[in-house]
């Protein structure tokens, strides 16, 4: 339990410890505090990864990206497509022909082009590119005249703008003189000039930028659209806290006025004190656990005494199923995310067209049925796993892993947590170093192809095809499933496709799905953001009262 502290020991408190573990300059609150303009001081748990458009394709780090870079269209806060940096489209038989917004100026002045269009639609289909599942359909871009681009499309698929909302365009002369060109290869290690660096066309300049420490972005009043910007944050500050502790106690003392990610048992808290608010919605994000289903021996998988195993386990759908039905998903919801989630043994949340309630609904937890699928399996005497976790990314990420592991425990496997911060662990996981992960995610396009092409499909390293299987699951039905999805123009057949390809799906158990959480918000009252169900904050619809 959170204890309140006197407000002048728990400021004093507070600084010291921010200072001393986190490595923050106070002259950062201080100059937040004297500022007269509107600020925004905001914190979650870790801090963005990179500012290279295409290198990472992340929730957070694409939230910091949006308030910078922007894509030909966008959503609106119905969720709803509107025009952006294309002023229009239509339909022809190559894909679809766009006309770009004139007199757009880059941050450094450029003017916008067509061929900084074109190149980095491009851009976003290079190996290097985390983009490529994201940007599936697409086959290229090319430039028609110096207002007009062709993206060229494999077919009429109606989720094809939803998916150009998330792919941003960056200035190719200031890419080549920067010898950027080619997306950071972030899963490989790879810096950049981009990585701490950037040159939109957005509402937001990024301003400075020190890794762990602190990111600053200013309102760009610059910005094509300045007359319909709904907010009116002048600077802000992102600040990651890793301890949900000190997040708390820094909106507590007012040092920081918005939580992306408060912690659940700290909520009831929080609502209780009147100088703030908090905001729940349920989240488009599940979940679950990868296994490594490709290798014959995978390498972090031994005997109950740490010798290696002459198969890997996790290749026998029977071991997956117990693992599955030896998770007690209504007891994480309950005492993990302290009932701030739904159980789901689907990987897409029920705000994503082609979700189905039926595929949906968890098997009942059996543990005497879970230690009998081991036996007849071969591991009667059961084994010993990592399971590799960030401990900063996802609310209780660690602690949900730790719970796993528990219950895990009680059909006799062995498993070692292995925690570390989200930085280290999507290079990790990403690189298919592990034989165990936890994964979160989300729908960018809110449609189900996008998470199954990405989460399910057979791995293909040109087509971007499984960018984030992290467990390698191959099937070819799926796949099939898969493939006429993405070819599929109407609705009502999409959406019988979309409930083939997730039943298959559960029913093969490539993922072990626990739950789909709700996030929730904790801020000052002055704060006024707008939310959206795939838990980004949008920046220039933030708006902060004195």
């Amino acid at each position: 339990m959170l204890k309140v502290l006197p407000q002048v020991s728990k400021r004093s408190l507070l600084k010291s410890l921010l200072i001393a573990t986190l490595g923050l300059h106070l002259s950062a609150f201080t100059y937040a505090q004297e500022e007269k303009t509107p600020v925004l001081r905001w914190s979650s748990a870790g801090d963005f990864l990179t500012f290279d458009v295409h290198a990472q394709n992340e929730s957070l780090n694409s939230s910091a990206n949006a308030a910078v870079y922007e894509s030909l269209v966008r959503f609106n806060k119905a969720m709803q497509i509107e025009p952006a940096l294309a002023t229009a489209w239509e339909r022809v038989p190559e894909g679809f022909l766009f006309t770009i917004r004139e007199n757009v100026k880059f941050h450094e002045g450029q003017i916008l082009t067509a061929e900084d269009v074109a190149y980095s639609i491009n851009r976003a289909l290079m190996p290097e590119s985390q983009f490529r599942a994201l940007a599936s359909g697409i086959e290229g871009a090319d430039v028609i005249n110096p207002r007009q681009v062709l993206v060229k499309t494999a077919s009429g698929s109606p989720v094809f703008l939803n998916q150009l909302t998330s792919l941003r365009i960056l200035c190719k002369s200031w890419l080549a003189e920067h010898k950027a060109l080619r997306p950071q290869n972030y899963v490989a290690g790879d810096e950049s000039y981009l990585a701490r660096h950037a040159n939109g066309t957005g509402p937001f300049k990024l301003a400075s930028r020190e890794v762990d420490v602190q990111t600053v972005f200013t309102a760009n009043h610059d910005w094509w659209d300045e007359a319909n910007r709904v907010g009116n944050v002048e600077t802000v500050i992102y600040t990651p806290i890793a301890s949900p502790a000190t997040r708390t106690a820094a909106l507590l003392s007012g040092e920081i006025d918005f939580v992306l990610d408060p912690a659940p048992q700290d909520l009831a808290h929080l609502e209780r004190d009147a100088r703030l608010k908090v905001l729940s919605y349920a989240e488009d994000r599940v979940m679950m656990i990868a296994l490594d289903l490709a290798r014959d021996n995978s390498p972090y998988v031994k005997s109950m005494d740490g010798k290696p195993l002459a198969t890997n386990p996790f290749k026998d759908k029977r071991v997956r199923e117990a693992m599955s039905l030896a998770v007690n998903r209504d007891a994480l919801v309950k005492t993990i995310m302290r009932g701030r989630a739904v159980a789901t043994q689907t990987i897409v949340s029920n705000a994503v067209a082609g979700y189905s309630a039926e595929i949906a609904k968890p098997a009942p937890y059996d543990l005497e049925k879970a230690k009998a699928l081991l036996a007849q399996a071969g591991y009667e005497k059961g084994f010993a796993f990592t399971l590799d976790t960030p401990n900063n990314r996802w609310i209780n990420d660690e602690n949900l892993s730790k719970a796993l592991a528990s219950m895990w425990a009680k059909i006799g496997l062995k498993v070692n947590v292995n925690a570390m911060p989200r930085a280290q662990y999507f290079p990790k996981v990403l690189g298919f170093d592990t034989s165990a992960a936890l994964v979160g995610w989300g729908s960018t396009t809110f449609d189900a192809y996008q998470p199954l092409q990405s989460l399910s499909a057979t791995f293909n390293a040109e087509t971007g095809a499984g960018i984030s299987n992290v467990g390698r699951a191959s099937d070819a039905e799926l796949d099939r499933s898969i493939k006429a999805l993405a070819g599929e123009a109407d609705t009502e057949k999409r959406r019988a496709l979309a409930n083939e390809a997730l039943a298959r799906e559960k029913e093969e158990v490539l993922h072990i799905v626990l739950l789909q959480p709700q996030f929730s918000w904790a801020m000052q009252k002055r704060v006024e953001p707008v939310p959206r169900p795939d838990n980004r904050l949008t920046l220039e619809w933030v708006k902060v009262t004195p």
